[in-house]
């Protein structure tokens, strides 16, 4: 099993940072069958072996995710994905 973090700051204000995330998630629960909801200033998602939440605040945004065995080998590029993916939206 696999875990990291990623993390990025931004300066959207919490609201656009969080309509961003909602984006994402739509986004990738049509392409991988994730689901998600918010608890909080959390967005919580979950798939068959890979959940994890994405936290926004005022001026960051964090990214925890935890892999389960198959997808673990693949955590490098998912984790690259993740970076380049907030980098684009954080803009």
């Amino acid at each position: 099993m696999a875990r990291f973090t990623v993390e990025r700051s931004h300066s959207l204000g919490r609201e656009a940072a969080r309509a961003k995330a909602e984006k994402l998630a739509a986004r990738l629960a049509s392409e991988y069958d994730v689901r998600y909801q918010w608890a909080g200033d959390a967005l919580e998602f979950k798939r068959s072996g890979a959940e994890g939440r994405i936290v926004v605040g005022d001026d960051r945004v964090r990214v925890e995710l935890s892999l389960g065995l198959l997808l673990s080998a693949m955590s490098g590029t998912i984790k690259r994905e993740i970076e380049k993916g907030l980098d684009e939206y954080l803009v």
